[in-house]
């Protein structure tokens, strides 16, 4: 198939990767690594990954639940005690905010499937999201503070904010991983990128992701840059001054990874194969499936403004999106599942016609082209 939707010229990045079986059957990267210095992309470029590091941190949840070192119905206040008693809200805002008694504790499974009633606070709004008025995320700046002191800070001091509803009641996609990455690293014992290191990324053979960019491989890191209006792009992140070049205080298993196309495929590809060796094949086939109160569709439950986040016939999972209906979809991919990140980088897996593809760019936010619905009618579209 051509790579005739990705433009060869202004353009941050286009790497698009397709497997069929294993065994590739697309793959052709074009665009540029960095504008400025008109340095053009390259096969081994390490991006940001953004939202795409909530299916692994998921994973490494699930490998510990699976080891039976946690339940998914355990309330988070056994790991983090500032969460206990929380409250949820019910109306004002500031000073006049309303709440009542949270009717369930939070537990793991709402935090996987963000039913939790967490909130994203005003962070996606510093990628390109839109702006913050919910009175709840107006709160999280408090949570924010605490980010220099690390990733069981951040999640301690967002535990006492009120709960935008009632657990398992609704969809908000939030910063819920970023609270699964701290209990991860409750349950090792040790900093989130440390165990990731060790329980995924060495064993998968994932050698260039992590939460920063070593110095002898940041020749490789891509410029990251921001649509504007008026369609012109412009750098939000410099690769020869980025703050990834560091170790980071604050490990966000909501969206901190760094990665490239060939560790990522690798992750994908194990779990399109069955998730051996991380994962039995009942506890990613638990991870896969609609997971939502009454089986019911994300749209059905979400409280977002942006209906291009919803597509049609979607449910989620345990860290992932899945496609219900293939016919309501527009796609022929009843049952894939996906997720996709801030910086326009997409991924999904089709285990029925076991197909893996990847696409990677270096451009927010993902919703200014368009391009993962679009991506996948064409994908499918040429298969067929």
């Amino acid at each position: 198939m051509e790579a005739d939707f990705v433009e060869t010229g202004r353009f941050p990045g286009g790497h698009l990767r397709i497997l069929k079986s294993g065994d590739v059957l697309h793959d052709s990267c074009v665009g540029c690594l960095d504008i400025e210095r008109g340095r053009r992309w390259q096969p081994d470029a390490i991006m940001r990954i953004y939202s795409m590091t909530k299916p692994i941190v998921s994973t490494a949840l699930m490998m510990q639940i699976e080891r039976g070192l946690a339940r998914f119905d355990q309330p988070v206040s056994d790991f983090l005690p500032g969460w206990l008693d929380q409250r949820v809200w019910t109306g004002g805002k500031g000073a006049e905010l309303a709440t009542e008694p949270a009717a369930r504790p939070v537990t793991l499974h709402h935090l996987l499937t963000h039913t939790a009633g967490l909130t994203y606070g005003t962070r996606l709004a510093a990628v390109g999201g839109a702006k913050v008025e919910d009175p709840v995320a107006l709160l999280y700046p408090v949570g924010d503070a605490a980010m220099a002191r690390g990733l069981q800070a951040y999640a301690q001091a967002i535990g006492p904010l009120p709960l935008r509803y009632q657990p398992g009641t609704r969809w908000m996609y939030s910063v819920a991983t970023d609270i699964v990455g701290a209990i991860v690293e409750t349950l090792a014992g040790k900093p989130l990128g440390e165990h990731l290191a060790e329980a995924i990324f060495s064993p998968v053979g994932m050698k260039d992701t992590g939460f920063h960019v070593p110095q002898d491989k940041a020749h490789r890191l891509a410029a990251c840059y921001i649509a504007e209006p008026d369609e012109s792009m412009r750098l939000a992140d410099d690769p020869a001054s980025s703050s990834l070049l560091m170790p980071p205080m604050f490990e966000s298993g909501g969206g901190g990874l760094v990665s490239t196309m060939d560790d990522y495929c690798r992750f994908a590809e194990l779990l399109r194969k069955g998730g051996a060796p991380l994962l039995e094949a009942a506890t990613l086939a638990a991870m896969t499936a609609n997971q939502l109160p009454g089986d019911c569709e994300l749209k059905t439950i979400a409280l977002v403004s942006d209906p291009r986040l919803l597509p049609e016939a979607t449910g989620f999972g345990l860290g992932f999106a899945t496609t219900l209906d293939a016919e309501r979809a527009s796609v022929p991919a009843t049952g894939d599942f996906y997720w996709s990140g801030a910086a326009t980088t997409i991924w999904w897996v089709d285990r029925t016609r076991d197909l893996t593809i990847l696409f990677m760019t270096q451009l927010l936010p993902a919703t200014a082209y368009g391009f993962q619905e679009w991506l996948k009618r064409q994908v499918y579209a040429a298969l067929d």
